[in-house]
């Protein structure tokens, strides 16, 4: 019997519930609060992706990155890494996208769809190399 579209909708909305729940769920949002209620971790992220901005376009409109501004990005990275709730977040965020990696994984597997012959990384039908007539 088939379904339709709001069947699945409604079984994936169940299944968001469970995996809100997870363990690896739960460490993700609690890093994420935890450098949201962190001035200190919040200035340096925000200081960051300025400055990764600001070289961007900076490099965008053909002037290179000067050492004295790598070096300072360079800094600012070593601060990061080494804050102890960046550092939870960033191993938690791992954890997480696993979670949803391996579920991802298990819905492709049960569709039972196999790759065509030839089909490039979309899966989709490779159109090069055909021969016009």
């Amino acid at each position: 019997m088939p379904v339709d579209t709001q069947q699945i909708m409604d079984e994936a909305s169940k299944l968001g519930d469970i995996v809100a729940q997870h363990p690896a769920v739960v460490r993700y949002k609690d890093a994420r609060l935890a450098i949201e209620k962190d001035p200190d971790a919040t200035r340096l992220l925000a200081e960051f992706d300025r400055q990764l901005e600001a070289l961007g376009r900076q490099q965008q409109s053909g002037m290179p990155v000067t050492d004295a501004q790598q070096q300072s990005l360079e800094a600012l990275q070593n601060k990061i890494v080494s804050h102890l709730k960046i550092k939870a977040l960033n191993l938690a965020q791992v954890e997480f996208i696993d979670i949803l990696r391996r579920i991802t994984q298990t819905v492709q597997g049960r569709l039972n769809l196999q790759e065509a012959p030839g089909a490039g990384a979309g899966g989709g039908p490779r159109l090069t190399g055909m021969q016009h007539g």
